[in-house]
């Protein structure tokens, strides 16, 4: 059991990872703005007040625990966009507060930075709206942020191409850099499955200091 504290749950992503963490028998500590938008219910489950963007208030969240989870993004719309990379360089900034007692951070990434089989990336293709490119490419900024940290112990975990709500099988595919495709060319994971990874990833590191991605 690994006591994990989780910035995001309210989310589509963070709210199945809550979920997965709770039904695996973990001890979770929700970190939100606003405690009462949180209705989930657990014995193992605290909420608490906490931002994202304070270093502060992350060094304090995360103390004590044995993993910080940032499901923070801009799956849930368009206004998210901007706190995608400000929260990465902020949830650093508050482990390294911690220094050697900071646990270590799993973030929520995106597919857009990810290799095709053509030899481009995902936010290459054509017709993609402007607030989803503007989703990836701010991910690959926190990705790129990320991977110039080396004293604090980090995980991104990007998804398939597609990842909405839907079945949670617990079965997936891993890659690095590359997007994980089937013979078809579809890249898709359901957000449940992703949480599975995330938690298989919790209990089991493999991937400190660079970023993995899911898919089926």
């Amino acid at each position: 059991m690994s006591k994990i504290a989780l910035f995001g749950a309210n989310g589509t992503i963070g709210s199945r990872v809550l979920d997965e963490a709770l039904e695996r028998g973990h001890e979770v500590t929700a970190v939100v703005r606003d405690p009462a938008k949180l209705t989930r219910t657990h014995p193992r489950l605290t909420v608490t007040t906490g931002d994202v963007l304070d270093p502060a208030s992350v060094a304090a969240a995360a103390e004590g625990q044995d993993v910080l989870v940032s499901a923070v993004g801009g799956g849930d719309g368009p206004g998210h966009v901007a706190t995608i990379e400000p929260s990465a360089k902020s949830l650093v900034a508050g482990l390294r507060k911690l220094g050697d007692a900071a646990p270590r951070l799993i973030a929520v990434g995106g597919a857009g930075s990810l290799r095709t089989p053509d030899g481009k990336q995902v936010w290459d293709a054509e017709g993609l709206p402007e607030f989803l490119l503007q989703i990836m490419h701010a991910h690959g900024d926190a990705l790129d942020f990320y991977r110039t940290v080396s004293d604090v112990r980090w995980t991104n975990l990007s998804p398939a191409a597609l990842i909405e709500p839907g079945e949670r099988t617990g079965a997936y595919r891993t890659a690095l850099d590359d997007l994980v495709a089937d013979e078809d060319g579809g890249s898709r994971i359901s957000a449940e499955d992703y949480a599975v990874a995330l938690l298989d990833e919790v209990e089991r590191p493999r991937h400190t200091g660079e970023r993995f991605t899911v898919g089926y």
